[in-house]
């Protein structure tokens, strides 16, 4: 049996730009599909099913924010990726309180835009949310109970240690996207909730040391990898 193709939702007002991604996410074997302003890119999605939607903000009729206002009135969950030539923080922040996962600032590479679409269908694809103990290595974590246990040594996690840990858990050996754990667990990505991040990177690395083989890495401008070996 044929698996589906993802369907994506390419809205942006360049022609010329918009026919070379779609063209690009299509050899990728991507469903891609390209509309060339906000008012159609909103009557799409309103209409058809899509695994993500990549929305240029400065769009005619209607821009990529308004679009993705009126998406997040009636569905909370379909990822989105917003492209723009702004680059102001107050842009990024607002893209990120609609609702936005990623955010990519014009010109960029297109194999920046194929990373980030994939790691965010990785997360919501593929990841058991509802999943409440894993296997790290030799530890198990239970994120019910905020526990990481090695033997007979029982770690109790706080809150925020337990939830980066769950995140970084789903993402095992793959790329957690800095951002996207912010936005998450801190609702927001600026500069001291970052730095308060790193500091609980550096906790869970602590709480690990005793298995060799897991490592919490960092991955420049991306984010955070988890090691498990055999996993």
């Amino acid at each position: 049996m044929n698996t589906p193709k993802i369907k994506i939702l390419l809205a942006e007002d360049d022609e010329n730009l918009g026919n070379l991604l779609r063209e690009y996410l299509k050899a990728r074997n991507y469903d891609a599909e390209l509309v060339t302003n906000g008012e159609k890119a909103l009557k799409s999605l309103e209409r058809n099913h899509y695994d993500i939607c990549v929305l240029d903000i400065m769009m005619p009729i209607m821009d990529g924010f308004t679009v993705a206002r009126e998406l997040r009135k009636y569905n909370k969950e379909l990822p989105i990726i917003f492209l723009t030539a702004k680059s102001l923080k107050e842009d990024v922040l607002e893209g990120f309180s609609i609702g936005a996962d990623d955010y990519l600032t014009k010109p960029f590479n297109i194999e920046e835009l194929i990373f980030r679409i994939e790691a965010i269908l990785k997360r919501t694809k593929n990841m058991d949310k509802d999943q409440k103990v894993y296997q790290i290595g030799s530890y198990t974590f239970d994120s019910e109970k905020q526990t990481l246990t090695l033997d007979d040594k029982v770690q109790k996690l706080t809150t925020k240690e337990s939830d980066l840990l769950k995140l970084l858990c789903m993402n095992q050996n793959a790329v957690l996207e800095r951002n996207f754990a912010l936005k998450s667990i801190w609702m927001d990505d600026n500069y001291y909730n970052a730095r308060s991040m790193d500091v609980y990177v550096t906790k869970l690395r602590k709480y690990l040391k005793d298995d060799p083989g897991i490592q919490i890495l960092n991955i420049h401008g991306k984010g955070f990898k988890l090691i498990i070996p055999n996993s």
